[in-house]
């Protein structure tokens, strides 16, 4: 397992050495479905490295309902930026979506990679500023219609694992709304014969 995250450092510019060191602290985890990692409101301990599965971080509100912030996929790491910076519990839950592998690491660590600026911590703020860019520019530019068409074609696996409740919340839509975009989008069979 810890082959893929030595993949990833040596990707992102660590030496083998120091690759070596920060694999040494991993500890594996084979994880259930909806097994909950960290709890909307939990301090952080630790971060993560998904080497295989689906997870999903969601905010939840009050009266029962759930928004979703995003899903992370294979070799990637699961870091809340926002909960580090500010010393702050996390705002979000985040979850397994189905039976996954995880790598923890301790907060710890990446604690001590922003205090001394570690280039690793740069790239790793830089990559999910990016990815932030990414997504507000897709709410922002692109119907809802056109977000799921372009949900569909980059992430058709992850379309089968999740539910559409989740990807109505993460496209920003009501569940309504995204099953009216589907029929429509839907070809219809009788046209085919």
């Amino acid at each position: 397992m810890k082959t893929r995250l030595l993949q990833f450092l040596h990707q992102h510019g660590v030496s083998p050495q120091e690759a070596e060191a920060i694999a040494a602290q991993a500890e594996p985890l084979e994880l259930p479905t909806r097994h909950i990692l960290l709890h909307q409101g939990q301090e952080a301990e630790h971060f993560y490295f998904l080497v295989e599965g689906v997870c999903h971080a969601c905010y939840l509100t009050e009266d029962g309902k759930a928004f979703s912030k995003e899903f992370y996929w294979e070799q990637e790491p699961i870091i809340g930026f926002e909960a580090l910076t500010t010393s702050q519990p996390s705002g979000y839950l985040l979850e397994t979506l189905m039976a996954s592998r995880v790598l923890t690491l301790p907060i710890t660590l990446l604690e001590q990679w922003r205090s001394q600026r570690h280039p690793l911590y740069l790239h790793l703020l830089e990559r999910q500023l990016q990815f932030k860019e990414h997504k507000e520019r897709f709410m922002l530019m692109y119907s809802p219609e056109e977000r799921y068409q372009i949900f569909s074609e980059h992430f058709s696996e992850l379309m089968l694992q999740i539910t559409d409740k989740q990807l109505a919340s993460y496209l920003g839509i009501a569940a309504t709304s995204l099953s009216r975009i589907k029929a429509r989008l839907k070809p219809d069979v009788d046209d085919i014969r």
